[in-house]
């Protein structure tokens, strides 16, 4: 179980709403002192187990066009690029994009990649989880592309995500980004600061 001071961030890089947190997680974290565990994981399945095969959105034309206005809305809010739609979904079936977050997470750079992915997605109109994409934000942080691919694509890193992707069904989670301090389980973007007043200790008295 974490500490009260860290927060454990668990993102599927074919979220869009988690644009917004990646984007912010570290940069407030840090302010009140607190860690944070980037724990990527593939909401594919679990959404699939739910009944949603395409995921919330693309069955629903109304809800996915609410989506993208309320990403953009928020996106401003925050100071956040956001130059039209990205290709959607963002994510290709290969997962590459999460495939080399979890490698990136064990190595201490996961941070860096996800921001990078996603920066390509909602600030360039790339499509995230493209090669050329990861590519790119791979040798933008000083990296060997075609070793860190070789090990994103291993049957390694396949039985981490999957091993990541059953511990967050089991833990209760059901989109990305949610967040989670000890027991305590956040969800959606909109619950960022909820979960970091948590962490410090701020939390409602029962």
């Amino acid at each position: 179980m974490n500490s009260p001071r860290t927060i454990e961030f668990w993102v599927f890089c074919g979220s869009t709403y988690s644009y917004l947190s990646v984007m912010r997680v570290e940069r407030l974290a840090a302010v009140l002192g607190v860690e944070v565990l980037w724990r990527p994981f593939d909401l594919r399945p679990i959404s699939q187990s739910l009944g949603m095969p395409q995921g919330p959105f693309r069955a629903n034309p109304p809800k996915l066009a609410y989506m993208w206005r309320d990403v953009e809305r928020r996106a401003q809010r925050h100071g956040l690029p956001f130059a039209g739609n990205p290709p959607y979904p963002l994510e290709r079936p290969e997962l590459l994009a999460t495939r080399t977050a979890i490698y990136a997470a064990a190595h201490g750079w996961c941070g860096e990649f996800t921001r990078a992915v996603y920066r390509s997605a909602f600030a360039e109109g790339q499509m995230l989880g493209d090669e050329a994409t990861v590519t790119t934000a791979i040798r933008g942080l000083g990296l060997d592309a075609k070793v860190v691919l070789d090990a994103a694509r291993s049957d390694a890193i396949t039985r981490k995500l999957s091993e990541s992707t059953e511990e967050a069904q089991q833990r209760g989670m059901f989109g990305s980004p949610s967040f989670v301090i000890g027991r305590e389980l956040f969800w959606g973007d909109d619950r960022l600061e909820d979960a970091l007043d948590w962490a410090t200790g701020q939390q409602p008295v029962a």
